[in-house]
């Protein structure tokens, strides 16, 4: 596993051997970064359920300004501080272990500011909607942020009326979903 492009690019990351971490492969990540194209330029960047911390890494590379990584496993919080190390970035990153699931408290002082957020959780059981009911309950997107989902090519996602589904690809057994954050066509 590698940073496919930017100041980082061909950098190797640590990862781990099993199951416990599923490490978007590099073809999906160089896909996904192509799609987005310049928007992880001066982004603020949230990486949840971030496993290895490719994607959020990935983004740094590519000039983001900050990456937030979250994830509940001890493990992939160990595994995110090494890479992060490994990439000289420090004074850019961030790591919270917290599970994502029962709320997103630990991202109070970020409200409003993150413009492109990774949802990259275990795949086929449904957490995408509760990490997205979530991020808009505790007003932690900006007016447009971009939320970039993986899962399951199978799974079906259900969106809070304030996210929009802008494009979908699949690669395989995976599916990723483009999402948009636009708080102001909540209806009344």
């Amino acid at each position: 596993m590698r940073i496919i492009g930017g100041s980082l690019g061909g950098r190797k990351l640590a990862s781990i051997r099993g199951m416990a971490i599923r490490p978007t492969a590099d073809r999906v990540r160089e896909a996904v970064f192509n799609i987005l194209g310049s928007q992880s330029r001066e982004a603020v960047v949230l990486d949840l359920f971030a496993g290895t911390g490719a994607l959020g890494l990935e983004a740094l590379s590519r000039g983001a300004r900050r990456t937030v990584f979250v994830d509940h496993a001890a493990q992939a919080i160990t595994l995110i501080r090494k890479n992060i190390v490994l990439c000289r970035i420090e004074d850019s990153a961030h790591v919270l272990q917290w599970d994502i699931i029962q709320n997103l408290h630990c991202l109070r002082p970020y409200q409003g500011v993150f413009d492109l957020i990774f949802i990259d959780p275990p795949y086929k059981r449904q957490m995408i909607a509760s990490a997205l009911i979530h991020l808009t309950g505790a007003c932690l997107a900006s007016p447009g942020a971009v939320a970039v989902a993986e899962h399951d090519a199978s799974e079906t996602i259900q969106l809070p009326p304030v996210w929009h589904l802008t494009d979908q690809r699949r690669y395989g057994h995976t599916g990723i979903s483009f999402l948009t954050y636009q708080p102001s066509n909540i209806e009344t």
